[in-house]
């Protein structure tokens, strides 16, 4: 393992890992983007099905997210439905690659490759394709220096796709409340709650009708008309998603509190996560509630790598980096491959 030879600023190990990540970059991109429209990658066929009736002249839905259908009307008159896929695929990940470069700087490799490997990354890329692009979207937010960038960045990510209402409720939250050992408190909390009051929270937050979108209905309902899906479900308290969700919220305590890391952006980035977090536990017995973790999920490849690559705290971190990096992938592939049966 290179991370065992050398140490993590040298400068043959930069270049090199530059050149892996644009090849990393493109390679993915064109993966994802040139994949075929089919509905094993479920929600892409009905982005496809929709795409071809704009081709053929419908107007544009406004009663959804105004940006993206904006952009998917514009995009079926002058291009086809499989390149419309590729630049989805690249307006997914390019943002992850600037974002990356911003906050990181010449070790951007390590939190670019941390988030292709994440566990939704694939799914987020091939049939969660608008709220994919909208996380993304806000994680590059969240790299700008002026707060009224990231705000305005956010408030398109909200535009492509209403759950990111959500996060963007969080990110405000943390810009005035400061105290982690709360939120940590929260979060920790949501767990007792949400397996002594089961439905109660589906139907509340229901209720408050923060996302207006019919499918969320769904998500909540047990009723068979919104269970016609080619996914199968797996509902209940599901204890792999909350061990996964553990480790970002492992690694923020540990940083933060043990190793005493002080960063304005990090505590920012923990916040949202627990936050986010937090209200998923509460709702985790609905449909799809995988949806809803997402909202939290996709800021987990920051977490775990974010203090590793802007200060020194162990003797061989780049090792380190390398161990907790493949421990993560190897996590990812046993939630996708080996307890997806």
């Amino acid at each position: 393992m290179q991370s065992n030879s050398v140490l993590i600023s040298d400068d043959n190990n930069l270049k090199g890992k530059n050149s892996l990540g644009i090849f990393l970059l493109f390679i993915v991109i064109l993966y994802i983007g040139t994949r075929p429209i089919s509905f094993v990658f479920a929600d892409m066929a009905v982005y496809a099905a929709e795409f071809k009736a704009y081709a053929k002249g419908i107007p544009l839905n406004i009663e959804r997210e105004i940006v993206f259908g904006g952009f998917m009307k514009f995009c079926s008159g002058i291009m086809s439905a499989e390149m419309f896929f590729l630049l989805c695929a690249f307006i997914y990940i390019f943002p992850l690659y600037l974002a990356s470069k911003k906050i990181f700087k010449d070790y951007w490799f390590y939190c670019f490759f941390a988030l292709v490997i994440s566990f939704s990354f694939w799914a987020y890329g091939t049939n969660g394709i608008r709220n994919g692009i909208a996380t993304s979207i806000f994680i590059y937010a969240l790299s700008r220096d002026r707060k009224t960038v990231t705000l305005a960045i956010i408030i398109i990510s909200v535009l492509i796709h209403t759950s990111m209402i959500l996060p963007t409720i969080a990110y405000v939250i943390s810009l005035f409340y400061k105290n982690l050992k709360i939120l940590l408190l929260a979060w920790l909390f949501a767990i007792p709650l949400s397996l002594a009051l089961g439905s109660f929270w589906e139907n509340f937050f229901l209720g408050l009708g923060l996302v207006e979108e019919s499918r969320v209905i769904g998500y909540f309902s047990d009723d068979a008309a919104y269970l016609d899906n080619i996914v199968e479900l797996k509902v209940g308290f599901r204890w792999d998603f909350l061990i996964y969700s553990s480790i970002g919220v492992i690694a923020g305590y540990y940083y933060i509190f043990k190793m005493k890391f002080d960063d304005l952006f990090y505590n920012r980035l923990f916040a949202i996560y627990l936050m986010c977090n937090a209200l998923w536990i509460l709702v985790i017995r609905a449909n799809f509630s995988n949806r809803f973790a997402y909202l939290s999920w996709f800021l987990l490849g920051i977490l775990i790598v974010y203090p590793l690559l802007k200060v020194s705290l162990f003797n061989k971190q780049h090792l380190l980096i390398g161990r907790i990096l493949f421990i993560y992938f190897l996590f990812t592939y046993l939630i996708n491959f080996v307890l997806a049966d």
